[in-house]
């Protein structure tokens, strides 16, 4: 399977934990193998920052965390630790890598993460950019975190990133896109917008009561990351509901959630990724969480109708959506190899099928 060129699909990523070219400082946990990815485990350590950086060419992370003009203190996280809104943490991961020289890898946030507007980014020794691991790479990995809307309670072995493994080039072109959606639907839509990816559109008319979305409140209580279920939906977010005119404001530096009028059907031979909207058009960001697993929305894994929940943020100014508007493209991505399991029903996925859904966290 690892002759293939693509995305590795699960079995592949077990076969790279067994030749330690990923490295786990602790057995894997229940689930955290998914059908293309591998959720990354928080060690036991924080380290309080002044500000966001990259290491760069031949600096490591443990030097920059070593200098006290950057690291303000260090914490624990056992048995449980608070990590304040407003406030920068890099905290070292579980896994490790000794990669290939043929296969490079990507980190996300999860969704769960970006439902609860965690900023997290993943870097590496040595490395220029965020949540891109180079080919050969070698080393440890580490989250940088900054919690932007909650506090949250995070423990030792905490999730909130996952990282996927490529080999070779994996992107459709558009016109193999164009293909793959006259076979698999790709999107509800009747028309498809093929351009760079397949585009999505933001849905504000709502459900039959008229919801759209939800605007998350300002100095709440904090949220511990590995429960779910326990919060109550009103201690956290106010609803937002449709009023005629199919458009909303969003305030600058509100966090909203909201959904997309099309759903998606990501088909066990790719998995997908929503790429970051082009700020040429509008200043706002969707979605930090960009993975989607193979099966997300297959009706044979229970996901018929499933729609993209979106994460949204205006910047700088306030900005006015419409309904049917644009907001984000899916890039589509071959697999190696169809995986052994997929999401929804083989895991018992949080969000296949999900219209417009919060986080696992809330009541």
């Amino acid at each position: 399977m690892r002759g293939h060129a693509g995305i590795l699909p699960v079995q592949a990523i077990r076969q790279l934990i067994e030749e330690r070219a990923v490295v786990l400082a602790e057995a894997p946990a229940a689930n955290q193998l998914q059908p293309a990815s591998l959720d990354l485990r928080l060690k036991d350590m924080a380290y309080r920052v002044r500000a966001s950086f990259l290491p760069g060419p031949g600096a490591t992370i443990a030097s920059k965390l070593s200098d006290k003009d950057i690291t303000l203190h260090t914490f624990s996280l056992k048995p449980g630790a608070v990590l304040e809104t407003g406030c920068v943490y890099i905290v070292p991961l579980m896994e490790s890598l000794a990669l290939p020289d043929d296969i490079s890898a990507a980190c996300n946030p999860k969704s769960s993460t970006g439902r609860l507007d965690i900023f997290t980014r993943v870097i590496a020794d040595g490395i220029s950019s965020f949540d891109q691991i180079p080919a050969g790479y070698k080393g440890p990995l580490y989250a940088e975190i900054c919690p932007q809307t909650f506090p949250v309670l995070v423990r030792p072995g905490s999730r909130l990133s996952q990282i996927r493994f490529r080999k070779g080039t994996v992107e459709d072109s558009d016109a193999e896109l164009a293909e793959l959606h006259k076979r698999e639907k790709l999107i509800s839509s009747e028309t498809a917008d093929i351009r760079a990816g397949i585009a999505l559109s933001v849905d504000l008319t709502g459900d039959a009561k008229g919801l759209v979305g939800y605007r998350a409140k300002r100095h709440t209580g904090l949220i511990e990351v590995d429960v779910s279920g326990e919060r109550a939906v009103a201690d956290y977010w106010e609803p937002i509901h449709a009023h005629g005119s199919g458009r909303l404001v969003l305030d600058p530096d509100e966090f909203y959630i909201l959904a997309s009028k099309e759903a998606v059907h990501v088909p066990p031979t790719h998995a997908a990724e929503m790429v970051p909207f082009n700020p040429l058009v509008g200043e706002f960001r969707v979605h930090y969480a960009g993975f989607f697993d193979p099966g997300f929305g297959h009706a044979a894994a229970g996901g018929s109708g499933s729609r993209a929940v979106l994460e949204v943020r205006s910047h700088k100014v306030p900005f006015i959506l419409e309904d049917g508007q644009i907001v984000g493209r899916l890039i589509y991505e071959r697999m190696a190899e169809v995986p052994d399991i997929l999401y929804g029903r083989d895991l018992g996925s949080n969000y296949q099928a999900q219209g417009l859904k919060l986080s696992k966290h809330f009541k």
